[in-house]
């Protein structure tokens, strides 16, 4: 079996989560207000690494859902996928929004021996927290808009993504993980 973190094109030292939601033009399943300009749609949670390769399956859930709760569901199904191709991600900084800052997610992160760096939301306070001071690095966080940015936008380029048309949500969400399949092999396109 061919494996893609053996030949350096999964840099997985820092692994990004972000979220992003999609309108919908019709009805269906798995659609909520998301509360932008009264518009329906769904979010979906992915996490990609250092060269912009969608490392595990997205997760999903309704506009109007928030996406910080989706963050257990979509680690769970990073460390199976890891497990899976035999690849190792104890030690790896995941870096995250501010939205994702809560003691939960952090817990989650460390009990996966990984190393949080989530951007520290101050939620409207006057005066800094009184607690131990979390690790941050604002070099790693601005990272994302070169990764995870660039993968909405790719996947943003397939014109059947960009607005869902579909009232099934299994058939929407199989053309989004097509499109991220596209999208992860183009280092053999390289010249």
């Amino acid at each position: 079996m061919y494996k893609l973190h053996e030949d350096q094109l999964l840099d997985t030292s820092v692994v990004r989560g972000d979220g992003t939601t999609t309108a919908a033009k019709k009805g269906g399943d798995n659609l909520g207000f998301s509360g932008h300009k009264h518009m329906k749609g769904d979010k979906v949670v992915v996490f990609c690494d250092r060269n912009c390769n969608v490392v595990a399956p997205f997760v999903s859930a309704p506009g109007d859902r928030l996406e910080s709760p989706l963050l257990h569901e979509a680690l769970t199904q990073l460390t199976q996928t890891a497990r899976a191709i035999g690849l190792d991600l104890r030690g790896a900084i995941v870096s995250l929004d501010g939205l994702y800052d809560c003691r939960a997610n952090r817990k989650a992160l460390f009990n996966r021996c990984m190393t949080p760096n989530i951007n520290p939301n101050p939620r409207g306070r006057r005066t800094a927290k009184r607690s131990r001071k979390s690790l941050f690095d604002p070099a790693i966080f601005d990272e994302r808009f070169r990764t995870t940015k660039h993968v909405f936008g790719w996947g943003d380029k397939f014109r059947r993504l960009l607005l869902r048309f579909e009232r099934i949500s299994r058939v929407h969400y199989a053309f989004k993980t097509l499109a991220y399949t596209m999208t992860n092999p183009r280092h053999y396109c390289r010249n």
